[in-house]
């Protein structure tokens, strides 16, 4: 056996670095496109002598906070519907404890995530290192065990021959179909600089190709009977529709049954939004049509969903009909006593179809499906359209400056645009009126609904689509929490336009807040001012012009579609700042979510809250 005398950093980024992957369409690509890295004391001379060596074949990106780093490499293989993964390295203590969030972000999504963090020394000859945590009751455990519960896979290596092993399992979940999520391989700093005798047939892995399990002959059987006496069938697309790249097979599923289609927070893009099935969001942040069949519909198909709340009005939206649920994954599969069809999105919808021929929705239900979508679409324009008078605008209308801007270019932004956002407002406002016209445009992160997410999200999406113009839409609140990677993505050269819709402090919370009976609190910046205090002036477009990027603040809605026009056309990162109101949203569509309200109160408003919570309770599927 060939061997080459290598430390295990260098065996670990060579392996990543030879790996291949064939993708989708058959072409081959390089399976890892890069590792961000912030360097300390934990990784700069092991790993960090590794990555420049194999710079060329393996760039290294320098980013600005470590949570960040990681959102923009669980955006890049978003964004690539998994085919793709970035890794990420941080130094022992607070950079790996940074990274932990993004994990979570990563499992919750079921999307590819390489941790690498530096762990303290495995010799324990210098204990306790700088950054090391010492756990009192276990010498073994360091920060890096906290990875433990928001990865599919853990590992430590504690000798360099380990990595033989490790990598190539932690690359099996990266790539396999149900298990896909973040792993992390801990790596203590001595055991990084170690050198053993590295096999050559470890460099020079084989190319990855993506399996596609089919269902089970039984499981198919049960499901077509289900199907079969179904006349009122609902659709659920979900984000297994988009990581399987099964578009083209719903199209054709739902079309030859006639069979209306709802897309999650994740699923959204799955349809293009003007086709006649598609009957648009789903859920507490959902559409009317979506809504209001899935309230009437005696079967629900939910494929790649995780069935979570937003999407289930916390089992109440369609809480008497029979789930069909089509997914790789058997634990979602069999979630809420759904007939479980354990399959590849793509292999399962063309399995269905065929098995189904001949069986369609009746037909009353399919053209009723047909006229909600095209009267759902006019109200879309309608409430994107408005312009307000003599108050400030609310997301919606930003959301129709922001999408229709491009016209003036002579575009089409359903097709040029993918809009990035995660918490507050905006995920609601966007799942109901954004349109995306060719899948991955409309890239959510409403899984573990992670503020902070968006602007490193959209680097990531940038690095991974840079023929595609990427929107960021940020609240204040989110802005805040995260907003270094302005800095990297000017750095990088990596354009993105980010669209900061001020209502000074957490607007969305604060509505949650009143609605449950409590009066206003600790939300809004002007209610956090303690005495001796003030309120902050931020000057958000200030501030990201400090980072390197051309920003501006909008007095209206005309200033914001000329600042749009301004920076579709320009060639670095742009920042648009504009103020609006959380007071107003759009009524039309969501439903009943649960959020538990004190059952003893001696608030008024919180005891009618209460009642109606318990009265909501009611219709729930248990």
């Amino acid at each position: 056996m060939t061997t080459q005398r290598l430390t295990m950093s260098q065996a670990l980024v060579k392996h990543l670095a030879a790996l291949r992957v064939e993708m989708h369409d058959g072409s081959v690509q390089p399976y890892c496109a890069g590792v961000f890295a912030i360097f300390g004391h934990g990784n700069v001379a092991g790993l960090g002598e590794a990555l420049w060596n194999e710079r060329a074949q393996l760039p290294t990106y320098r980013a600005h906070n470590e949570q960040a780093m990681a959102h923009s490499a669980i955006a890049y293989g978003k964004a690539l519907f998994r085919q793709r993964i970035m890794a990420v390295t941080s130094s022992i203590g607070p950079g790996a404890t940074n990274m932990v969030t993004a994990a979570a972000v990563a499992h919750v999504n079921r999307l590819p995530l390489l941790l690498l963090p530096g762990d303290v020394f495995q010799s324990r000859a210098p204990d306790p290192v700088l950054q090391q945590v010492e756990d009192f009751h276990h010498g073994d455990l360091s920060a890096n065990d906290a990875f433990r519960p928001v990865t599919r896979y853990f590992d430590r290596i504690t000798d360099p021959r380990q990595i033989l092993s490790a990598l190539p399992r932690a690359i099996g979940i990266l790539t396999d179909p149900a298990q896909c999520g973040p792993v992390c391989l801990a790596l203590p700093q001595d055991v990084q600089t170690q050198a053993f005798d590295c096999p050559e047939e470890f460099l020079h892995p084989g190319i990855i190709r993506f399996r596609r399990p089919p269902a089970d002959a039984y499981q198919l059987q049960e499901a077509c009977a289900a199907l079969r006496k179904a006349k009122r069938p609902l659709l659920i697309a979900g984000g297994g529709v988009l990581y399987s790249q099964a578009w083209d097979a719903l199209r054709a599923f739902a079309e030859t049954h006639g069979i209306p289609v709802a897309e999650t927070q994740a699923g959204k893009s799955s349809l293009p939004w003007d086709h006649s099935l598609n009957v648009g969001a789903i859920g507490v942040t959902g559409a009317t049509p979506a809504n209001a069949l899935a309230a009437c519909a005696d079967c629900i198909i939910a494929v790649g969903t995780r069935l979570q709340d937003f999407t289930t009005g916390s089992h109440t939206l369609f809480a008497k009909a029979q789930i069909l649920s089509l997914n790789v994954n058997p634990m979602d599969a069999a979630k809420w006593n759904s007939l479980p069809l354990v399959a590849d999105a793509r292999t399962g919808l063309g399995q269905l179809q065929e098995a189904l021929a001949g069986w369609r929705a009746s037909a009353d239900w399919t053209a009723s499906a047909h006229t909600q979508a095209g009267q759902w679409n006019a109200r879309v324009g309608e409430l994107t359209a408005h312009v307000p008078q003599g108050v400030l605008p609310y997301d919606a209308e930003v959301i129709g400056v922001v999408r229709e801007s491009v016209q003036a270019l002579g575009q089409h932004s359903d097709a040029q645009d993918v809009v990035v956002c995660a918490g507050g407002t905006l995920p609601s406002e966007l799942h109901k009126l954004w349109r995306a016209g060719l899948p991955g445009n409309y890239h959510m992160e409403y899984g573990y609904s992670c503020m902070g997410y968006e602007i490193a999200g959209g680097l990531g999406v940038k690095m991974a689509r840079p023929a595609q113009e990427v929107i960021v839409m940020i609240g204040d609140g989110s802005y805040m929490m995260m907003n270094s990677e302005i800095a990297t993505s000017v750095m990088l050269g990596k354009k993105i336009i980010v669209v900061v819709l001020d209502n000074r402090g957490f607007g969305c919370i604060q509505r949650l807040q009143l609605a449950c009976g409590i009066p206003r609190f600790n939300n809004l910046l002007d209610d956090c001012v303690p005495e001796g205090g003030q309120t902050p002036a931020i000057d958000f477009a200030m501030h990201a012009r400090s980072m390197g990027a051309h920003a501006v603040h909008v007095a209206n809605l005309d200033e914001l579609r000329s600042a749009m026009q301004a920076a579709r056309a320009a060639s670095s990162t742009q920042v648009i700042v504009i103020d609006t109101t959380h007071t107003r949203t759009t009524e039309d569509g969501g439903t009943w979510w649960e959020v538990a309200v004190p059952e003893v109160s001696p608030l008024p408003a919180v005891q009618s809250a209460h009642a109606d919570y318990l009265q909501g309770k009611q219709a729930q599927r248990l």
